[in-house]
């Protein structure tokens, strides 16, 4: 198996990508009868009123449909029949589960729920507007889409996805709990009498000064490091590498960054356009797209910009920090962006972290080794 892609068992026309898109759709297909029959506990409480049930079943129904022809393709194609009989078996369990015809189930109070249908919304938008665009438009033609580590980084979007409830509440603490004594309800209030453009424009500025203290913090802390190399270890740039994440870098990122915003008090609305653009662009500036976006990439960190910051190259270490205003980094000496140049390598010297959701997670708490970054 190559650094970046496939072997060869699993090229195409061997029938190992019609048995993972099957497998895919499958799931995908399940999960929407699952949030359909169990909307209380695999729901996003917020989200619920929004979705359209007609479109919700179409996605059902088409999704089957693909499930089941690539499954059985798959199983044609391919000597092993792991892929084609997980695919066919996924898609038959939600067609007897009821499948786009399922009954919405009753909606009760329960206390906790799962974000089974934020993770399948966003999978599904985030790979029809992403994998679309990097296959047109992708520096790298020979990266495939199942390239060395997706499954991996599929599992990190999936769990930092379906645990939003949980990672969304050890967020508020460091801000509800720590910093409630802070609170100034005047500056709050002259803060959400702007417009909301402004707002906006100042909750991007403040977010990003905040994350870039943090982020540096998990560069330059050992101990630190330790589980900001998880995301460091990514090999390849592509829209999923971005989910690579330790959950405990995820919580302490988002709520040491959102201490300011908690603080000033900026309306509900501008936080909420902010949520939106941030989920976003956190994923463009991983993508492996070849555009350099020249007349703003001295504005908006680019693709180009953020690959530097995890390049497998000396001069490039500890630098690009800032997640969306590369000002920031300019600011304070911590920018390398040479002009027209791209990263030959991603990656961490050694590659010292082990790929798989769970030696990820468990690696950083091991015994320390020497590592290079």
């Amino acid at each position: 198996m190559s650094r970046l892609g496939v072997g060869v068992g699993t090229r195409f026309g061997s029938g190992w990508i019609s048995g993972v898109l099957g497998v895919m759709f499958s799931a995908l297909a399940g999960g929407g009868v699952l949030c359909l029959l169990y909307p209380s506990w695999l729901t996003t409480p917020n989200a619920r009123g929004f979705y359209p049930l007609d479109i919700v079943r179409f996605l059902i129904y088409a999704f089957l449909v693909a499930g089941f022809g690539l499954g059985t393709l798959s199983l044609l194609l391919r000597r092993s029949r792991v892929l084609g009989v997980s695919a066919l078996a996924l898609a038959t369990l939600a067609t007897l589960l009821g499948g786009s015809a399922a009954r919405v189930g009753a909606l009760d109070d329960t206390p906790a729920y799962v974000g089974l249908d934020w993770f399948l919304l966003n999978v599904l938008v985030l790979s029809l507007i992403f994998i679309p665009l990097e296959r047109v438009f992708g520096r790298l033609r020979t990266q495939p889409i199942f390239r060395f580590g997706w499954g991996t980084d599929l599992t990190h979007f999936a769990v930092s996805h379906l645990l939003l409830q949980a990672i969304a509440l050890l967020t508020l603490i460091p801000a509800t709990v720590l910093f409630a004594w802070a609170v100034w309800p005047g500056l709050q209030r002259a803060i959400q009498a702007q417009p909301l453009v402004l707002q906006f424009v100042e909750i991007v500025v403040v977010a990003d000064l905040a994350e870039y203290v943090v982020h540096r913090a998990f560069h330059t802390v050992p101990w630190l490091w330790r589980f900001h190399a998880v995301h460091h270890s990514a090999q390849a740039m592509d829209w999923l590498a971005g989910s690579r994440l330790h959950l405990l870098d995820i919580v302490v990122t988002r709520g040491l960054s959102f201490v300011p915003l908690y603080l000033l008090g900026f309306s509900p609305p501008a936080l909420y356009g902010y949520l939106v653009f941030v989920s976003f662009h956190a994923v463009f500036i991983h993508t492996n797209i070849r555009f350099r976006f020249k007349p703003i990439e001295w504005l908006v960190v680019t693709p180009r910009f953020h690959h530097w910051h995890h390049a497998d190259a000396p001069e490039a270490i500890d630098t690009n920090f800032a997640i969306h205003l590369p000002v920031i980094d300019r600011l304070f000496g911590t920018c390398y962006f040479p002009d027209g140049r791209w990263p030959e390598a991603y990656g961490i010297s050694g590659a010292p972290v082990p790929d798989g959701w769970l030696p990820q997670l468990t690696w950083p708490f091991r015994r320390p080794r020497p590592v290079v970054h």
